[in-house]
């Protein structure tokens, strides 16, 4: 694969992924949308379907890793470290390109994300807080339990994924990106409660940069005294699961 199929591929494909993700969490957050209060299972689940469509539209360009701590965990496998700035820096233009198109398919509940004026509707409702459609955020702020959950689910998503890689003819056959799709959907609904499973840095961190220009009214912090956990988590979760794998098979 050339320099410049790898990039386009992990733009398309993380675009794709943080347009479904953003976007179920814009669905099940913004007062205005037809989903809201869904649910942690509908979100676990859009984020599993992203995953789906961003790694399917990616693999034929760049094999669809969409994510800097798989990248990462492949390159301390097997010692190929040559074309990673080429994925991080796919990955990071995607996931910002995703967070600001799944803005722009939400735009009117964004800009309705104010107390309604002259109506008895919604006036004594506070503005939606609008990081946690970007990024995550945690339940319990704690950073070495929030680091240490992290390590443990990203560790838990890239150790399968090369590990699936021993089954002759399950990334010929396409069937890889349905099963890491579900392990997705699996560590949201397991090991997502805490953090918000980021185990991706560039899907929590393209998304908050763009959260913090995006012009969006009474949209709260953009909390970046946060931001460092679901980065350095999910690397080191990403080159430990990179080191088991190295080591044990």
């Amino acid at each position: 694969m050339s320099n410049g199929d790898i990039f386009v591929g992990e733009v398309i494909g993380t675009a794709i992924l943080i347009l479904f993700g953003a976007g179920v969490c814009a669905a099940v957050t913004l007062r205005y949308s037809k989903a809201r209060a869904a649910g942690w299972i509908v979100i676990a689940f859009g984020w599993g379907l992203g995953v789906l469509a961003g790694a399917y539209t990616a693999a034929p360009l760049s094999g669809g890793q969409l994510n800097p701590a798989v990248t990462l965990g492949i390159a301390v496998d097997t010692g190929v470290w040559g074309k990673v700035w080429v994925y991080l820096l796919g990955q990071m233009v995607g996931a910002m390109l995703g967070a600001v198109l799944a803005y722009l398919v939400y735009f009117a509940q964004f800009r309705a994300n104010v107390r309604d004026v002259g109506t008895t509707e919604g006036t004594a409702d506070e503005p939606v807080p609008t990081i946690g459609i970007f990024s995550t955020v945690p339940e319990i702020r704690n950073p070495a339990a929030n680091l240490m959950t992290e390590i443990i689910a990203t560790t838990a998503l890239v150790l399968p994924i090369l590990a699936f890689g021993l089954t002759t003819g399950l990334g010929k056959s396409g069937t890889l990106v349905l099963i890491v799709s579900l392990l997705v959907v699996g560590i949201g609904l397991s090991l997502g409660g805490p953090t918000g499973y980021a185990i991706n840095p560039a899907r929590d961190l393209g998304p908050r940069i763009v959260h913090t220009f995006l012009p969006i009214p009474h949209k709260g912090t953009s909390d970046w005294g946060y931001a460092w956990v679901p980065v350095v988590g999910p690397l080191i979760g990403g080159a430990l699961a990179g080191l088991i794998y190295n080591a044990a098979f």
